[in-house]
């Protein structure tokens, strides 16, 4: 953040030593000689078992969208139950409201407003089903099962379901690149598993399936496919535990002669004789890159046949991960609720490479042996604003990999990535929040990449002429009538260009500094003194006629995914200039404050992504997510306790609808996490992490170099959610946030709570008007 002149006498609350404040100090002594959270203990020794606390069917209704099925973390494979498709609620294949089952596919997104993937999915059968997914009106159409949700099991890592249609036993598990199945047979001559090459999710369509069988126990192939990843390629390798009878193979309905078979909607079916109880294993190994590398996957991470200790493996291997952060609460729900969340953001990024570093790179061809360790599933619109900043946190060690796979995607395709899929650029949402993440990293101190080729790939990706970056270098700003949805690809470059411009600062690039920093107040054009909104602009200067600050509709207009209340705020990085732009404190106060209360008709037309709405403040969707932080930065943080608070409480529980709006992959439960603990990066880039209201008791968070920062929150409880004082190590804090650097480092930040707001801390303040 830019320094800046504060005005009025600072309050001396913290260097006048009251009893209050001699115990406080005492209370934080005492904690640290106890506790020794220093830092250089890690959380060693035994695991605590926090799997027990994960609930997957979590955000499994209304909009979550997130994924159901075994997987471990950041692993390639996401093995689990694909529905029969019904609308967009459908786009990570499974939806709490459905008991339709049409196959068990290795991939799968989560939490995603579009759906993809659904790739090389296995289906158990008895006799001979269509061919097809089918109508669930009729189970003659297709190869789908009904389920009961009483014979369904999910736990991390591992998942089971009955399939009533053909009375078969599904029990799942995986490791980062293979999926392993058992399936339990009942007594038959028609037992067979079907390999479905053609259905995907969504706007995915096969292009080329290939099969053969090597032999009675081996099956390999592909599958290319188009959707919102425009060129997909998946190569797998599928061991069985017994010898096969016969191998099908069809396009379609259609039976071909032969063992092996390359058309565009390709099956094949695997058949068996079983007992009653006869029990079944695959072992389904995936590659970007070949059918070769596949077979390596499988070799290095799944030898072996013990199917209960893959599941232990897995279960060991979240874990390890959920131990980055132990809290302490007596609440149960936000116990499931708190890990759920943390486990959520860890199902992507994916590791999108084999176990020797080969990748499937973003100019669409295969490289061996990378430097680094490949990733997909980059949601970065979402994604910049906390699951990254979260990231930075506890995955310390993955961050040279994750900033080298977006240098790489910019060396192959010219641009850091903006929404990036399985190697393939899809362009959704707007800005270039890339850029945002890379400049975070710098910014924070982190290494193992080339710095110099990420400050050329953020000005590079900045200087282009696509998506309305030209017409923003022309007129300073993106007119309505020149770009669709200009004003918010030019607040949300905005975001991108203040970040930019803060590693140019810190690298002496002091023209590139200036010109990056103006550009950042874009938003100055498009804010209306008059009415005190943001709203569109013409080339010609002149604002939008038509106006209303409630209005939104999807794909059109000014506004993506919003409307004029909620992108008025979009100004993470300059909170002080925002301020300005409503010409005093007090107009900026009540207009943010009647952000939470007024009602308003969103239109026909409107987004379903903008949900959780709390007056217009709208937690279902992204752009909202860092508003109710804006308070400490005008000495008022009560209010933001009142409000991430009310969020915590009532927009997630531990109900499969416990997500008040898209997943986004893993976005919306790491606003959670970092709220929790009582602290949110709001400021894009460099680790300024405001305070809140945490609503866990303490957490113990492990961070670089095996150091450890624990959260401790004193008189701690629904009533006393008012932070009265801070200290950090043992002594008074009185700032409203806390540095990345100061979590980085290892020590112990405590706050005491109250049930009724101080009148004395959190009145230090950045901001204050210029015009009061």
């Amino acid at each position: 953040m830019q320094p800046y002149v504060l005005k009025g006498i600072t309050k001396l609350y913290y260097n006048i030593m009251n009893l209050r404040n001699t115990l406080f100090l005492i209370s934080a002594a005492i904690s640290i000689l106890l506790v020794c959270s220093c830092s250089n203990s890690g959380n060693q020794g035994k695991l605590e078992n926090l799997t027990q606390y994960v609930d997957p069917y979590i955000g499994t209704g209304d909009h979550g969208h997130v994924f159901m099925g075994a997987n471990v973390p950041f692993g390639l494979v996401q093995l689990g139950p694909s529905n029969i498709p019904q609308g967009w609620d459908w786009t990570s294949g499974y939806h709490i409201s459905d008991s339709t089952i049409i196959g068990f596919s290795h991939m799968h997104l989560s939490g995603t407003g579009i759906g993809d993937l659904g790739d090389i999915s296995f289906m158990p059968a008895i006799g001979n089903p269509t061919l097809a997914r089918g109508d669930a009106s009729d189970k003659e159409s297709g190869m789908y099962s009904l389920f009961r949700r009483e014979t369904e099991t999910a736990k991390a890592g591992y998942y089971a379901v009955h399939l009533d249609r053909y009375n078969v036993d599904v029990e799942l598990t995986a490791t980062k690149r293979v999926g392993f199945h058992k399936y339990t047979f009942p007594a038959s001559g028609d037992s067979k598993v079907i390999i479905d090459l053609e259905n995907g999710q969504a706007w995915d369509r096969p292009v080329e399936g290939y099969l053969i069988q090597e032999n009675d126990t081996v099956i390999s192939g592909y599958r290319y496919s188009q959707g919102w990843s425009n060129d997909q390629r998946v190569f797998f390798t599928a061991v069985f535990s017994k010898p096969m009878k016969g191998f099908i193979v069809s396009e379609k309905n259609d039976v071909k002669e032969g063992n092996t078979i390359k058309a565009e909607r390709v099956y094949g079916q695997a058949l068996f004789d079983t007992k009653d109880k006869d029990e079944l294993y695959i072992k389904v190994a995936l590659s970007p890159t070949s059918i070769e590398n596949a077979k390596l996957n499988m070799q290095t991470e799944l030898a072996g046949w013990d199917f209960n200790q893959t599941i232990k493996n897995a279960d060991n291997a979240w874990n390890e991960e959920l131990n980055k952060i132990l809290i302490a609460t007596n609440d149960n729900a936000v116990k499931r609720t708190f890990y759920t969340a943390l486990y959520h953001t860890m199902i992507a990024p994916s590791e999108f490479c084999d176990v020797n570093n080969d990748y499937y790179g973003a100019d669409q061809k295969m490289h061996k042996n990378g430097a680094f360790k490949n990733y997909t599933t980059f949601s970065l619109w979402d994604t910049y604003r906390a699951a990254h900043p979260l990231m930075s946190i506890i995955h310390p060690e993955k961050m040279s990999d994750i900033v080298n796979t977006m240098l790489t995607i910019y060396q192959q395709q010219g641009k850091l990535p903006v929404w990036h899929l399985m190697g393939c650029e899809t362009n959704c949402m707007v800005g270039n929040p890339g850029v945002i993440v890379v400049a975070d990293a710098i910014l924070k101190g982190y290494d193992g990449f080339d710095k110099d080729l990420a400050y050329e790939a953020m000005k590079n990706s900045m200087m282009m002429d696509e998506r309305g970056l030209v017409f923003l270098r022309e007129y300073g700003y993106i007119p309505y009538d020149k770009e669709h949805e200009g004003m918010s690809k030019a607040m949300e470059y905005a975001i991108a260009d203040w970040s930019l411009a803060q590693v140019a600062k810190q690298m002496g690039k002091t023209e590139d500094y200036e010109y990056f920093d103006k550009r950042s107040k874009v938003y100055q054009y498009y804010f209306d003194k008059e009415i005190g909104f943001v709203r569109g602009l013409s080339s010609e200067g002149k604002f939008r006629d038509e106006f209303n600050p409630f209005r939104s509709i999807h794909r059109e207009g000014d506004y993506v995914e919003g409307n004029a209340w909620q992108y008025t705020w979009l100004v993470p990085h300059d909170i002080q200039g925002l301020m300005n732009s409503f010409g005093s404190k007090d107009k900026f106060v009540e207009k943010l404050d009647s952000l939470f209360i007024v009602q308003g008709d969103l239109g026909e037309g409107s987004s379903p992504d903008i949900s959780g709405l709390i007056g217009q403040y709208a937690h279902g969707n992204e752009p909202s997510h860092h508003v109710i932080y804006i308070y400490p930065y005008i000495g008022q943080p009560w209010k933001t306790a009142d409000k991430a608070r009310e969020v915590m409480s009532v927009l997630y529980h531990d109900q499969p609808a416990g997500l008040s709006g898209n997943e986004d992959v893993g976005q919306m439960s790491a606003w959670y996490v970092l709220s929790a603990m009582g602290f949110y990066q709001v400021e894009p880039a460099g680790g300024k992490y405001i305070f809140g209201s945490p609503i866990i008791d303490e957490a113990t968070i492990r961070v670089k170099d095996g150091k450890t920062f624990r959260v401790i929150a004193r008189n701690n409880s629904t009533d006393n959610k008012y932070i009265q004082g801070v200290t950090l190590n043992g002594k008074l804090y009185d700032k409203y946030y806390i540095n990345f650097s100061d979590i980085a480092k290892g020590g112990t930040l405590e706050f005491e709570m109250g049930n009724k707001p101080s009148d004395t801390w959190g009145t230090t303040v950045d901001v204050i008007a210029d015009t009061q």
